[in-house]
């Protein structure tokens, strides 16, 4: 079982560690900077933060002795002439383990880039910007178009697959010098009817593939729960049997068992808080064909935590997961979700968790 977990707050990051069953903040670093998304990079033990300064940009971190120490690196940023100016980072994804040095980031607004020498210089991916689709694109939980899910076909490094909020999902064959759109099956309920399958305009707040069959992708949607069977090339609407509510940001995959997923629910647009103020996991086992409500450990009364995209996470052999909370909860369960207990309160708020 995982003893490391790294916990990206809007006031820095946190680096717990687990001893006899109970986690303890180990260290904190980049204190009172919003940290908005963090990546343990497995191949090498090197750790990314990505850094939002507000006024004073976006600024990029890595560490090679476990977060004791911090190298600043040149953030992603466009080219002189595009006129655009790179936000907030909110997905770092390791490239795969026959490309080394390899990291790819996505942000503000709607920027795929690529580094292959550890976050040291980064490049646009000109062939997804320059798609000429693009120009549907919208804010969705931002006034831009944020690209917040990088994922890296274990089989097929070449392979990449991402996701936009609301720009749908999109996949590269060759390394990410073309792409296609593949959002077909998923609705947008926001829009005209008349545009409602429109995959250009999708909203997937998150995608996670299983590493043992990368061909099972669950994605939480504005609109819903969706599964695909195909990698990702068609996808299947679970919506209506999910409870209380099919709504929601983060989806965590089992590593080994495609079939098991796991979402955390809220009333949407209007309030986004948990319905009735109960905090719930959803849980599936059968790929989506039943849903069960997971409570045992999580407030029932008066819970107002909203649980971000990137925050939650299993680890590498889905003995445990984690989630953290706007409110600055952060809950972990050894018995996939049976039983959750409360790690630790009064975080700030929390924008990503990872175990290492």
């Amino acid at each position: 079982m995982s003893k490391t977990l790294w916990v990206s707050t809007r006031k820095g990051l946190f680096e717990l560690i687990r001893k006899a069953d109970e986690w303890h903040v180990a260290r904190l670093s980049h204190r009172g900077v919003p940290v908005t998304q963090t990546l343990v990079d497995r191949r090498d033990s090197t750790v990314y933060a990505a850094l939002d300064h507000g006024h004073f940009g976006t600024k990029l971190q890595r560490s090679d002795d476990g977060g004791v120490t911090w190298t600043e690196l040149a953030a992603p940023a466009f080219p002189d002439g595009t006129d655009v100016s790179a936000g907030a980072i909110w997905a770092l994804t390791a490239g795969g383990v026959d490309q080394p040095g390899r990291v790819w980031a996505g942000g503000l607004p709607g920027g795929l880039f690529r580094s292959d020498d550890r976050g040291d210089t980064w490049a646009l991916v000109t062939g997804l910007w320059q798609r000429e689709e693009k120009g549907h694109w919208f804010g969705g939980g931002a006034d831009l178009p944020a690209l917040h899910t990088v994922l890296v076909d274990p089989n097929d490094s070449r392979h990449v697959t991402v996701a936009v909020s609301c720009g749908g999902v999109w996949q590269s064959h060759d390394d990410g010098d073309s792409w296609a759109i593949t959002a077909a099956g998923m609705r947008a309920e926001y829009m005209p009817p008349d545009r409602a399958d429109d995959p250009r305009i999708q909203d997937p707040h998150r995608l996670a593939a299983c590493p043992v069959d990368p061909s099972r992708v669950w994605c939480q949607h504005h609109n819903g729960v969706f599964r695909s069977d195909d990698g990702g090339q068609t996808w299947l609407e679970l919506s209506e049997r999910v409870t209380p509510s099919a709504f929601g940001f983060a989806v965590v995959v089992h590593p080994t068992d495609p079939d098991k997923a796991w979402f955390v629910p809220a009333v949407k647009d209007e309030e986004r808080i948990p319905v009735g103020g109960s905090l719930v996991v959803a849980h599936t086992r059968d790929g989506g064909h039943t849903f069960v409500e997971q409570r045992v450990g999580l407030p029932q009364v008066h819970a107002y935590d909203l649980v971000y995209r990137h925050a939650m996470d299993i680890d590498l052999v889905g003995a445990q997961l984690a989630f953290g909370s706007t409110t600055g909860n952060l809950f972990v369960t050894g018995d996939g979700g049976e039983t959750w207990r409360l790690a630790l309160g009064h975080l700030p708020p929390i924008y990503a968790v990872c175990f290492a």
